[in-house]
């Protein structure tokens, strides 16, 4: 061990971040519901893994959903199948997102290790330099949104974070043994997401042995053609089950839809400029980002240093890595045509890192005050705009949440953000004055207390305006559904709805043509769980019950369908419909030359 901490004091250090990690990631984490679109999608799937016993295949809705690996539904599988779980997790909630947020603890663990046990030679706090990385990386607003929904992102940002650290400390100490550790849980990460995380490995060493000029040792030491290997033995053998019981739809939806096209072609309109991940990496590291610069200013310094002279010892080496890691993150990405906000959630340890060395390094004391100041002003600032209401909470518009603006007016959410933002402003005018007393520690509490009195609060609003509307729904459509009696959703297409009922649901949009989809789906769509026992076809139910919203119920083609109005849900409605009604409705528009088109495919499908 690499550092003047004793073993108590590093017990200490430990012991402070995984209270701080329990308190930020965990509590409170079931006490609201998922949050649509997507993670009713893992959730239904996993728990549908524990009640049918098929953990090979993840399905959804009564088709197979192939967007993912099968690690996180494991793991919220794991959950779902725990003794007496409708009752301490009567929401779903618990189960889906533990597994995120436990991974979120994890890495702040292995952060706070690393960096106690490897200080750099120009820190002399190490225990502080850990936990405020620590820090630094669970309130990123990526990882405090990311680690509490039920999402894979965080999974991957563990398993992949840790694998990289756990190389690079194989670097540093030549008398590490435990190399093949980093290969597994490597593993792991192409369980979580795919061949991506392998991808990612494999630019960062190779990036950081450029840089380090020292590729030699480094692959000596980390052991790549081994450690790829272990890797492929951990991964591969789902894929190879996957594709031997699935064949063709696994390959072209897994492998050409949700990795070559999501990396060559714009996806579901998540085209975004090319600078959008250099906009991340300001956002992400929030509010110390003038850190992290200064950081990343270092590190393209020693890239471009060309003296043999300048060469860093491996157990010094860690920003350098850390730089090369974030690098990697920022080119495979930003080549990708498809970008969105998560795919920078694999980058955030090594901003952490970046971040924890420059606040605690004792040299560049010039910089680190430009970036008190920076913070100090940024904090103000945003503690002013938010004292000021008025200025901006009547631009909130949500069309699922009309009421959201007077509601916030209302719960003083605010007020409680501007006042942890002036406590932040005031703690770091006090540093910017007394420099030699400075700990981005003390700052980060005030932060830490905008988690408990700001976002959890308004985590429960929103829930409350958005979310339980949908729960109320599901309840109403159990007690209303009579037999088979089949459900379908219409307008705003909510995946709750069927995590909720545990029903299959046909979802359809609110054009023309969606009202002759659902009705030719009702003829002749068969779909798992969604038959009849005794004649295998679809339900010949009279009728059904069909969520739809205030503005889809407006328009032309809906109205006049004759519907019984079982009740409203904030901005939803329950109707039960003759499906003669429908089909009639229907055949007229079929007649005027709208064809239906749900049976060409469809990538993405629920």
């Amino acid at each position: 061990m690499k550092t003047s901490l004793s073993k108590n004091q590093y017990k200490k250090g430990i012991y402070l971040i995984l209270f701080l990690g329990i308190l930020i990631c965990i509590w409170d984490l079931g006490s609201t519901g998922l949050v649509d679109e997507t993670p009713p999608l893992f959730a239904a799937a996993s728990r549908a893994m524990s009640e049918t016993g098929n953990w090979l295949t993840p399905r959804v809705n009564g088709l197979n959903r192939f967007d993912k690996p099968p690690l996180i539904y494991w793991l919220m599988g794991i959950f779902y199948s725990l003794p007496k779980n409708n009752l301490w997790d009567p929401l779903g909630t618990w189960s889906a997102r533990l597994p995120s947020a436990l991974s979120t603890v994890a890495v702040m663990l292995v952060l706070g290790d690393t960096l106690m046990k490897w200080p750099s030679q120009f820190i002399v706090f190490p225990r502080r330099t850990a936990v405020v990385g620590a820090i630094a990386f669970a309130i990123s607003p990526l990882v405090i949104i990311w680690s509490r929904i039920a999402v894979s992102d965080a999974l991957l940002c563990s398993t992949l974070g840790i694998s990289l650290i756990l190389g690079w400390r194989s670097y540093a100490n030549n008398k590490n043994k435990t190399w093949w550790l980093s290969w597994i849980i490597l593993g792991l990460a192409v369980l979580v997401k795919g061949p991506v995380a392998l991808v990612l490995a494999a630019m960062t060493y190779i990036i950081f042995g450029c840089i380090q000029r020292d590729c030699i040792t480094l692959f000596k030491r980390i052991r790549p053609l081994k450690g790829v290997f272990i890797t492929l033995i951990v991964s591969i053998p789902w894929y190879i089950a996957e594709l031997f019981t699935e064949g063709k739809p696994f390959w072209d939806s897994f492998f050409g839809y949700h990795n070559f096209q999501r990396l060559t072609s714009v996806v579901n309109s998540h085209s975004q400029p090319w600078w959008f991940f250099v906009m991340m990496l300001l956002i992400a590291s929030l509010p110390f980002t003038p850190f992290l610069i200064t950081s990343i200013g270092q590190f393209f310094y020693t890239a471009f240093n060309f003296n043999s002279s300048y060469l860093i010892r491996p157990s010094q080496s860690l920003l350098t890595f850390s730089g090369s890691w974030m690098l990697s993150v920022f080119l495979l990405f930003t080549f990708a045509a498809t970008k969105l906000p998560s795919y920078w959630m694999p980058a955030t340890p090594a901003a952490a890192i970046m971040i924890a060395l420059a606040a605690n390094d004792t040299r560049n004391n010039k910089y680190k005050s430009a970036s008190y100041i920076f913070l100090f002003l940024s904090m103000l600032s945003l503690a002013v705009i938010l004292s000021l209401p008025g200025l901006w909470i009547f631009l909130i518009e949500d069309p699922e949440m009309p009421n959201l603006s007077y509601e916030l007016l209302e719960s003083g959410l605010y007020l409680r953000a501007a006042i942890c933002f002036y406590i932040t402003a005031f703690i770091t005018l006090y540093f910017i004055f007394k420099p030699k007393v400075r700990s981005l520690f003390f700052i980060q509490v005030p932060l830490i207390l905008f988690q408990f009195f700001v976002m959890l609060p308004l985590w429960k609003l929103s829930d409350t305006l958005r979310q339980e509307p949908l729960r109320k729904v599901s309840q109403e459509l159990l007690v209303q559904q009579n037999n088979n009696e089949p459900i379908a959703m219409v307008g705003i297409r909510k995946p709750s709805i069927h995590f909720y009922t545990n029903k299959i649901i046909l979802y359809e949009s609110n054009d023309v043509v969606a009202l002759v989809n659902l009705s030719d789906r009702l003829r002749l769509e068969v779909r798992e769980k969604w038959l009849d026992s005794k004649t295998n076809l679809p339900s010949e139910s009279d009728t059904l019950l069909l969520i739809i919203d205030n503005k889809t119920s407006s328009y032309e083609h809906w109205q006049e369908l004759k519907p019984e109005i079982i009740g409203n849900f904030g901005i939803y409605n329950i109707w039960r419909l003759k499906t003669k009604d429908l089909e009639d409705r229907a055949i007229s528009l079929k007649l005027k030359g709208v064809l239906p088109d749900w049976q060409e495919h469809k990538d993405e499908r629920f």
